[in-house]
């Protein structure tokens, strides 16, 4: 599971963070104006909706999981 969360938040890092980067930061790509303080910024772009995306769907997957244990019914 923890795999298919991974991917899933690459997937939206990638298109939140170049959406964010588009807004935020297109007179620096457009001038090509990377200086480090600027790459920083355009890299916490991506990094900052992966960390909340993986750490959110984590969270779900755990009390999925509770939720399935406990309303499972054992039968003998």
């Amino acid at each position: 599971m923890l795999s298919k969360n991974i991917k899933n938040a690459l997937i939206i890092a990638a298109v939140v963070g170049t959406i964010l980067n588009t807004i935020n930061s297109y007179d620096v790509i457009w001038e090509s104006n990377f200086t480090f303080r600027n790459v920083l910024r355009i890299v916490l772009t991506y990094i900052t909706p992966f960390c909340v995306s993986l750490y959110s769907s984590t969270l779900a997957s755990k009390s999925f999981e509770k939720t399935n244990t406990k309303n499972t019914v054992t039968e003998k």
